[in-house]
């Protein structure tokens, strides 16, 4: 499908796409609708920041990815929001299982502060897939159906919720940067890096506290104390939970059964595995896997 005028995904697509398109300055929207069937690949790469809005997006097949980062094979997608940073490649194909809303979102960071008279910070910004925030969601979903009614009596309106979304936007990333940032008497970035990547290469063993301490070369005392202001749990805790994480990436691949998957992540009973698992996920591992589908 061919592109307009100014920052525009570019759209391939097997059925109807309905596209509806508003410009501001410094700023663009397209509301995307799509039908039960229809098969589509989006495709950007430009000098503009894009947020991706997932209105109603169920994909029976399909990945995203932004640049090398990880590729994901999420099938619904709902309410989900996805932010590519200029420069920075996002492609995305959905084999939709229902009818499919979704708005993208292109903003200059630049032009917009030298309009507004002042620098807006971009260093916070960095790609995030499928990631939550009711605010930015809420924003977001004024603004398409304002896009959608292509109501010109509106336009101040549109252009201030538009610019409300970008401010939005920056604060969330600017939260990120500070809730990352690492706590007073916290374990430094090594120590950090070589205790994370010890715990995820033994997932499925007891690993001692010594053994954790001594490779932050610290006395157990002071590692769980800088341990939890580092990760924001004790050790343990944080075993256990990369054990489900793990887990969940395992259940999702669907080539092995519950059982081996506990196995693998260090639990003898299946009946363990299920309790934690239910524990930390809210949901037993077998229904976890056919929420998925």
């Amino acid at each position: 499908m061919p592109a307009s005028d100014g920052p525009c995904v570019e759209i391939d697509s097997t059925g109807d796409v309905l596209r509806h398109r508003r410009k501001w300055i410094g700023m663009a929207a397209e509301s995307i609708e799509a039908e039960t069937g229809a098969f589509l690949q989006f495709a950007y790469s430009g000098d503009h920041h894009l947020l991706v809005v997932h209105e109603r997006t169920e994909r029976a097949a399909g990945t995203s990815s932004i640049g090398s980062g990880p590729v994901s094979d999420l099938r619904t997608c709902t309410q989900k929001l996805t932010f590519v940073p200029a420069g920075s490649c996002y492609r995305e194909t959905l084999d939709l299982r229902a009818p499919a809303r979704l708005l993208f979102f292109h903003f200059d960071l630049v032009r917009l502060g030298r309009r507004h008279g002042h620098r807006m910070d971009t260093t916070t910004l960095a790609p995030q897939l499928f990631f939550e925030r009711p605010t930015l969601l809420d924003t977001a979903l004024k603004l398409k159906a304002l896009v959608d009614e292509q109501d010109r009596i509106q336009e101040l309106y549109s252009e201030a919720l538009a610019t409300v979304l970008v401010h939005e936007l920056v604060a969330h990333f600017r939260g990120l940067r500070l809730a990352r940032q690492p706590a007073r008497g916290g374990l430094a970035a090594w120590q950090e890096r070589a205790v994370r990547e010890y715990v995820d290469a033994h997932l499925d063993e007891q690993i001692p506290l010594s053994t954790l301490a001594g490779i932050a070369r610290l006395s157990q005392y002071h590692f769980c104390r800088a341990f939890k202001r580092s990760f924001g749990l004790p050790p343990h805790r944080y075993h256990m939970q990369r054990r489900i994480d793990h887990a969940k990436a395992l259940l999702k691949q669907r080539t092995h059964s519950v059982t081996d998957i506990g196995l693998m992540v260090g639990y003898s009973e299946t009946s363990s595995f299920t309790a934690a698992f239910r524990k930390a996920a809210g949901t037993t591992p077998s229904a976890y896997q056919r929420r998925l589908a």
